[in-house]
């Protein structure tokens, strides 16, 4: 009986699972730009802008990902996605014989060939990866349609967990990293077949997807949901996510040297503390919840504050509980957003535009996000710690602005 009732959450459960692997072998890369400017001579312009080319390459997948779902179902295209990521994790077994690269007239003087194979690896990841979250929400949303904050919070929670456990193991793991891409490629894989197997009897019946192709209403052209973000609160909202977007990926890639170099922690603590702000992503299954209960304005208006206030504790305190303090409720409110955004977006869309529609969304909101760790870097290197940080809580401040907005609008969720 057991086995029967956890089989109807099958779906949850091994979309949630390869979700955590790609944020798993995602956020294996913060905690080694260390390792990489030592090993490799690299500089923090060179990883964080490795780091932006991930996530751009994640980025532009948004939209084409959500259209072909549009049109072909979810299962298939974060089936191909997972096998792409997975490529990706075993080029960066093995160093790929690519020449250095000389930039004489940028930032970085000389690029070695296998600091390139090893951003290649990341391009690939960040490719296979990019097709899975806008897809997985359209999945979770039409097969669990009474509770859908609830399953988001469940995606979001479980994915985020690839946080708590990446830096960990590259802490334990070191030097042996490589290791560490060959074993996420090998349950990749697995996860894909059983994934592949298990859920497509999910889709037929009641609230099921369609995968027959008929794309409703919408022309399925760019500009038709281009045409969406003319809508005053899904612009608005737009907004809130790019900025939020732009602060949190600028503070995530570059949170481990910033708590070893910039608040003098112990490169062991710091990469602990980092895990920390991945295990608070607990909260998601309450706000998810609340969500359903309470509204989505609401949550929204909660966890961009603490999103605000924990960037601010991080600018503002020293000491080693002070600063685990603001990385907890950085994450409190950065976690707890994701469920009340996504459940948020898909009130505002329209049934037969949500893949592409959403798509679109966080393409933009996720170009952002990939912008923030190049520039981020930039500004550690020439303005220090301070001045890179508070440009990044500024931009929490801006997204809870944007939300005030909404709220004078009024109307629907």
């Amino acid at each position: 009986m057991e086995l029967r009732r956890l089989a109807r959450y099958d779906a949850l459960i091994l979309t949630s699972l390869l979700w955590f692997m790609a944020k798993f072998v995602r956020y294996l890369f913060p905690p080694l730009f260390e390792p990489f400017q030592a090993a490799f001579g690299v500089s923090n312009t060179a990883t964080g802008l490795a780091f932006s080319a991930l996530m751009t390459v994640y980025a532009l997948m948004q939209f084409p990902s959500g259209v072909i779902a549009d049109r072909r179902g979810p299962v298939r295209v974060i089936a191909g996605g997972a096998a792409v990521a997975a490529l990706g994790a075993f080029a960066l077994v093995l160093p790929l014989p690519l020449p250095d690269l000389s930039i004489p007239a940028g930032p970085i003087d000389t690029v070695p060939g296998e600091f390139l194979g090893i951003v290649g690896g990341m391009l690939l990841i960040g490719l296979g990866t990019g097709a899975h979250k806008t897809v997985a929400v359209r999945l979770l949303a039409a097969v669990h349609t009474e509770r859908t904050g609830r399953a988001l919070g469940v995606l979001d929670t479980v994915a985020a967990f690839g946080g708590v456990a990446a830096p960990l193991a590259v802490t334990y793991a070191l030097p042996d990293w490589r290791g560490l891409f060959l074993a996420s490629a090998i349950v990749v894989v697995a996860l894909t077949v059983l994934f592949v197997r298990r859920t497509p009897r999910h889709l037929d019946g009641d609230g099921a997807v369609d995968e027959s192709g008929d794309d409703g209403g919408m022309d399925g052209s760019l500009g038709g949901y281009l045409r969406l973000m003319a809508i005053p609160r899904v612009g608005l909202f737009v907004g809130v996510t790019v900025a939020f977007a732009f602060g949190y990926n600028g503070v995530v890639a570059f949170l481990p040297i910033y708590l070893t170099d910039g608040a003098g922690l112990e490169q062991g603590l710091a990469n602990t503390l980092y895990s920390g702000l991945f295990v608070v992503s607990l909260v998601q299954l309450g706000t998810g919840e609340l969500t359903d209960r309470v509204g989505r304005l609401p949550m929204l208006f909660v966890t961009v504050g603490a999103a605000v206030l924990g960037a601010a504790l991080l600018l503002s305190v020293q000491g080693i509980i002070a600063v685990g303090v603001a990385v907890v409720v950085f994450g409190l409110g950065c976690h707890g957003f994701r469920p009340v955004r996504s459940a948020f977006l898909m009130s505002l869309l329209p049934d037969d535009a949500a893949g592409g529609g959403l798509g679109v969304v966080r393409t933009v909101l996720m170009l952002a996000g990939a912008v923030a760790p190049g520039v981020t870097g930039f500004l550690i290197d020439t303005q220090g710690y301070t001045a890179a940080f508070a440009t990044l809580g500024g931009a929490f401040v801006v997204a809870l602005g944007l939300l005030a907005g909404i709220a004078l609008i009024g109307g629907e969720e």
